[in-house]
């Protein structure tokens, strides 16, 4: 829609005009993607307009405001508003299926791995906030998950320059072994589950 593209224009124009608080209000807005609000922001760097650790900071604070936002939604609206108006946030049925499915399956500390994973990523606070998780440890996994996301796409946007639009294509090599590490400790966390409810169990 044209609408959105204009909006999108916009933005980037912020994000440059505005430094670091642009990368924070682009990911806060969440009408463009994080990964490529993180690239801009490393080209913006990669120009000398701004540092990369400042880049990286208002980029989890941007990222994890973002998910809060939606978190309190999840608290307080519930599905019903977000299935009505999540198309403005990119969030369709479809992702909040998804994200209610693997919360309820893997609990709260699937909000850390989820954050990795195409499709759940961006709605997974959703049932967090439905099911009033404790906001202390959802705000801790958050920010634990946007934190390498942000050093990567910062990084790869100061790698590519000029050519930060490229970002998708170059990435996927990058995702797929962080990917394998969320995994790998959501593996870890159920283990240690599993142990302790059986231990509780024998005593």
């Amino acid at each position: 829609m044209e609408w959105i593209s204009n909006i999108i224009a916009v933005l980037f124009e912020w994000i440059q005009h505005l430094g670091y608080f642009g990368i924070m209000i682009g990911l806060m807005i969440e009408v463009i993607p994080s990964e490529i609000v993180l690239a801009y922001g490393g080209y913006l760097v990669s120009s000398g307009q701004i540092n990369f650790v400042g880049a990286v900071f208002f980029g989890v604070v941007g990222g994890v405001l973002a998910q809060l936002f939606i978190y309190w939604i999840g608290r307080y609206g519930g599905r019903p508003v977000l299935e009505k108006y999540g198309k403005y946030i990119l969030i369709s049925k479809k992702h909040i299926d998804h994200s209610e499915e693997w919360f309820n399956k893997y609990g709260p500390g699937v909000i850390f791995t989820a954050r990795f994973i195409p499709v759940v990523r961006h709605a997974i606070s959703i049932p967090a906030g439905i099911a009033k998780m404790p906001l202390w440890r959802f705000t801790w996994l958050t920010t634990l998950a946007v934190i390498p996301w942000s050093i990567l796409f910062v990084w790869l946007g100061v790698s590519l320059g000029d050519k930060w639009k490229n970002i998708k294509d170059v990435a996927g090599p990058y995702v797929g072994p962080i990917l394998l590490c969320a995994l790998a400790l959501l593996v870890v966390y159920f283990l240690i589950k599993w142990f302790s409810s059986k231990r509780k169990g024998e005593k």
